[in-house]
């Protein structure tokens, strides 16, 4: 059974920093992709970043967090991170990570760019809200 579980939101300041985790469980987790979504008040949950994203992407991030959020993995853990810097009130969000097979997913590219992208994350862990302030 493939689990997951997010936690480190919080509340920040603009220019702050969080560092969110997503630990896994009941999957080979090299072989899978883990997706970073989140879903403003009122807005549709967006995806804005992976790890082995695809067979031929290891990494992807959105614009919107380019250069600001990194993602990253650590195999002993189990545990996929998202560290976010330089924090913006419109970051504001509940954050969840999500989980498909790496190799049945296309280019993060295409497939973030739908609003159905959610769809292809057949596992999701509970989310953990980020709130940033002015």
């Amino acid at each position: 059974d493939v689990q997951l579980q997010a936690s480190g939101g919080g509340l920040v300041q603009a220019g702050g920093s969080l560092r969110l985790s997503c630990v896994a469980s009941g999957f080979t987790f090299d072989n899978y992709a883990i997706a970073w979504f989140r879903q403003a008040p009122g807005k549709e949950r967006e995806g804005i970043s992976c790890i082995r994203c695809s067979n031929n992407v290891d990494t992807y991030y959105v614009d919107s967090v380019k250069g600001r959020f990194t993602i990253s993995s650590d195999s002993a853990k189990n545990t996929v991170y998202l560290q976010m810097n330089s924090l913006k009130p419109e970051d504001t969000a509940v954050y969840y990570c999500a989980a498909a097979e790496r190799q049945s997913l296309p280019t993060p590219r295409l497939v973030f760019k739908v609003p159905s992208a959610t769809r292809l994350y057949p596992s999701w862990g509970q989310g953990t809200l980020v709130t940033v302030s002015s």
